[in-house]
Formats: C-alpha cells, structure tokens, sequence
C-alpha cells in the first residue's frame, strides 16, 4: 500500500523539487501544501504518514505548525526542510518533535539517507515513529475529560467574573498525555516571550494525584489591582497577593468541579510560589524532574476588554490514569 506523504512549501519550485528528489523506487502518494495554514488543513483531511515541512513562511511558519501538530495531537513523521542554517534551527526542530533537519537545497543522497537511517520505508518502524510523540486519549474518553473540565471551568469562570465584575471568556481545553519533552514545549508554547508569574498547588485523592500550575502574564496585574480596587502602589508584595487570590479562586474552583464530577475527594497541599516576572522556563525548572509522563489539561482565560491573560494546567501522574478512566467510564455507558 503507497504510503501517504505531504510535502509544505511556500514555494512552489521547491516542492517541486523535493517530490522530484524522493526515492524513485518508494511508493508513495504525494499531496502539497503552500502554507502552515494550509499544511494543517491537510494534515486533518489528508491524514498522510510523513510530512516535509519547511520552516519560513507566511500565515504560519514551520515552527507553529510543529507546535500546532503536538497541541492537537496529529500523528504525522515530521522531517523539516529548510534554508535556515542558524545553530539552534535543528534542535528547536527536533525539541518541538521533528525527526531530522535536512538544509535546503536537498538532494536525493540526502533525502534517501535520512529515509534509510530512521527507517521510514518500514511499516513497522514507521508506525513506531509515529506514536513516539503526542500519545492520544481515546477520542471518547477525551470528550468525556473535556465536558467534565468545561463544566469545572464554567464554575471557575463564573467565581472569577463575580470577583472582578468582568466577562471571562472560556476556551475548550487541551487534553492530552505528554512526555516530559512535550509538556516543557507546551509550556513554552504558552510563554509568547511575556514575563510571567506562577503558582503550583499539588492535589490528591482516591487513587489520583498530580500538580495544578497557574501561569499569570504579568502585564495582566496592572489591571486586575484596577478591577479589585487596589488603589496603591503596585509592588511586587501586592502582586504576589493578587496572584494568590487568583490561583485560590481558579484552582480551588477546578478542582472542586472536577471532584463532583468524578465522585471523589481531592486534598489540595499548601500553594508554592514558583516565581515572579521570569521566564515560563525558568519558573518550571524546579517541578520538571517530577513531571514525567501526564494527563495534562491546558485551560487558558482571557478578560473581555482587559489585556489579562492566565494559564492554568492540570497535571496528572501517569499512575492517575487508571483509575481516572475507570472513572470516566461509567460516564459512556449507554
């Protein structure tokens, strides 16, 4: 059966070019993309196996297509091709889950070596390949964790709404089972280069356990101490307070959703704060040694006409897992 493979480019001599460099004796079934925006379209409908990517273009580069393929869980053998040669463009790459890096222009010695070296020829090695990275939820029991947290999520939106007498707008949430490497890039992904400030509470119950990580865009303070009424200075006392007090509402209020729901009880430890005006790297650098395979839950808040921004994620141990399926099954009894 001809394997299915994608080749996005904003130029069309380029792929042109890479389709022409393949190997002649592979059977495979070519499809093309001009764009980031295009190459996930693609992705969702064409479905193919193996997807060249290259890394400038417009609407959305190689780099947000590689994030936006780990976010939504897209099971595609990604190699980039690009003529970006700067040091760090194959180990961001590879970081945000290429498989290689091949520099522009390719030739066919070089496309063949990179195909025979990770074995993309074979069906076996290449359906490895592909669940290396971005393990799914099953796509019923992703729904089910999904209604559950917008149900939580609404009762945390709703708290917080009356606190700051605002509109708090809702998102769905992200579900999915991360490695470590994977969770450190949605993390960053999060980041958008702002300094930041956090908090993490761990959580334990019946069989489930993990860490709730609260992530507040510092710029969002200003205005939050505007809608609470803070009339003072704004220190870095004063912030830490707020920051509190927005992680005691979305948190508790999460995590009490959540426990109604699944019919059980979750102690929450004492608060930590991770940090204030870093990096997300630097404010998570302490907790990533603990935080190795995951259920993670990405939620992020917005404020209708007010520049804050917060990001709570709920990470639980690869041990909860069991029991929170068992969970969540009696959910999909007809």
């Amino acid at each position: 059966m001809a394997v299915s493979v994608l080749i996005c480019d904003d130029s069309k001599l380029a792929r042109k070019q890479l389709a022409r460099s393949l190997p002649k004796d592979w059977d495979i079934t070519i499809e093309f993309a001009c764009d980031g925006v295009d190459c996930l379209k693609k992705i969702k409908s064409y479905q193919p196996e193996i997807l060249f990517l290259d890394l400038n273009m417009p609407q959305m580069d190689g780099y947000e297509v590689l994030t936006a393929i780990r976010q939504h869980g897209l099971k595609v053998i990604t190699v980039v091709v690009s003529g970006d040669i700067q040091p760090n463009a194959h180990e961001r790459v590879t970081e945000l889950g290429a498989i290689d890096f091949i520099q522009k222009p390719c030739s066919s010695d070089k496309l063949s070596q990179i195909i025979e070296q990770h074995g993309i020829k074979d069906d076996t090695k290449r359906e490895r390949l592909a669940h290396s990275f971005g393990e799914q939820v099953d796509a019923d029991v992703r729904d089910i964790y999904q209604e559950i947290t917008n149900v939580a999520m609404g009762q945390a939106g709703d708290l917080l709404a009356r606190l700051l007498d605002v509109f708090v707008e809702l998102p769905i949430p992200n579900v999915n089972i991360l490695e470590i490497n994977e969770l450190d890039m949605a993390l960053q992904s999060i980041e958008n280069n702002a300094s930041t400030s956090g908090v993490c509470q761990g959580f334990i119950g019946g069989g489930v356990s993990g860490e709730a990580l609260l992530l507040l865009n510092d710029s969002s303070f200003k205005e939050i101490a505007s809608l609470m009424k803070y009339e003072g200075e704004i220190n870095d006392k004063v912030e830490l307070e707020l920051l509190m007090d927005i992680s005691n509402i979305l948190i508790g209020a999460m995590l009490t959703g959540l426990s109604k729901q699944l019919d059980m009880t979750f102690s929450q430890g004492h608060p930590i704060v991770l940090g204030q005006h870093r990096d997300v790297s630097e404010l998570v650098k302490t907790n990533k040694p603990r935080w190795q395979r995951t259920l993670a839950i990405e939620i992020s808040y917005g404020i209708e006409n007010h520049d804050i921004h917060c990001d709570l994620m709920l990470l639980f141990t690869e041990d909860s897992l069991k029991t929170l399926k068992y969970k969540v099954a009696y959910l999909l009894e007809d």
